[in-house]
């Protein structure tokens, strides 16, 4: 999936017209044509009902624009800030972050913004085991990475607490509480990605069913956020966790999400450097992840495990 087929669905969808779509954009209407129909491809599902007369969009495509506008938002933004910070040095630091950092990542990018001193900083979207590999390899300065204490050859700085919610069927009986046990999912079969894709995720939420007093019953492995909300969505029996940054990806009105009463699921961001990185990055991303605690401190938001040093033997070795 690429951001220019984002790009071209949300035109579409606000023309309701591939042609005058194409004019918006400047370009060939063969070309949009060709990568909405990409775009229907790889979700499989039709975003549009197309006839000679007349285009509109289908149920799934309603859906889907909300997040579709949000995602090219966030892009502009992330952009735009990155470009401010850009602006007054030719310095490149490479990052690394993964999907659901949501407003976090703004907060950050306003926390370096006061730190940087005219560094540049270029964002990449990887994989967590993919951002460590590259870290290492020294293709990356810096990486976002959840949930683990320490790893050989690294240092890292905390951010903040992530304290998951679920996602559940709007069927369930529990749904229309304000909040859960999680007990209350034991008969619900657990949905989530696999222990070899996304083993702190798999270790941390099956943990915490055990600690409620039963063992999860785990579905097939999610493939992704979207794919697994729109089974729910669609009747599949299942719960399965969310950040909270990732949220606002719940459109259906028949997925309910709810926090969870009690010991929390949390697992923790951080920021990860190279024990041998450059000193004036360390000090940097130091004083940004400093400055970054203490805004969402104000805002109430605490976290226990938000030490100036993470270390311990929860390690990822790769």
């Amino acid at each position: 999936m690429e951001l220019r087929q984002i790009q071209y669905f949300v035109a579409v969808a606000e023309q309701l017209h591939f042609g005058r779509a194409a004019e918006q954009l400047h370009i060939g209407q063969p070309t949009v044509s060709q990568q909405v129909r990409r775009l229907e491809r790889e979700l499989r599902t039709q975003l549009f009902d197309r006839s000679t007369r007349t285009v509109s969009l289908t149920p799934a495509g309603q859906a889907l624009l909300p997040e579709a506008r949000e995602l090219l938002t966030a892009l502009d933004s992330l952009t735009a800030k990155a470009q401010h910070l850009a602006a007054s040095d030719t310095t490149t630091f490479r990052v690394g972050i993964g999907s659901a950092v949501g407003q976090r990542l703004d907060d950050f990018l306003d926390a370096l913004t006061t730190a940087s001193n005219g560094a540049c900083f270029e964002f990449q979207t990887l994989p967590a085991r993919t951002r460590l590999e590259q870290l290492r390899a020294g293709r990356l300065d810096a990486a976002f990475i959840r949930g683990i204490d320490s790893a050989p050859g690294l240092r890292l700085l905390p951010l903040w607490c992530d304290p998951m919610v679920v996602a559940l069927p709007a069927s369930h009986p529990r749904a229309a509480e304000s909040r859960l046990d999680l007990a209350d999912l034991a008969e619900l079969p657990l949905l989530v990605a696999s222990r070899t894709a996304n083993p702190v995720l798999f270790e941390t939420v099956t943990a915490a069913c055990r600690k409620a007093g039963f063992e999860p019953t785990v579905g097939p492995p999610s493939t992704g956020l979207q794919d697994t909300l729109a089974g729910i969505s669609a009747g599949t029996p299942g719960w399965t966790p969310i950040y909270p940054t990732a949220v606002n990806a719940v459109s259906s009105r028949r997925v309910m999400v709810l926090p969870l009463d009690g010991d929390p699921i949390t697992i923790r961001m951080s920021l990860a450097l190279r024990e041998d990185a450059d000193p004036n990055l360390m000090e940097l991303l130091a004083t940004a992840s400093a400055q970054l605690r203490d805004t969402i401190a104000r805002e109430g938001e605490t976290c226990a495990e938000l030490t100036p040093e993470v270390s311990g033997s929860n390690e990822i070795r790769t």
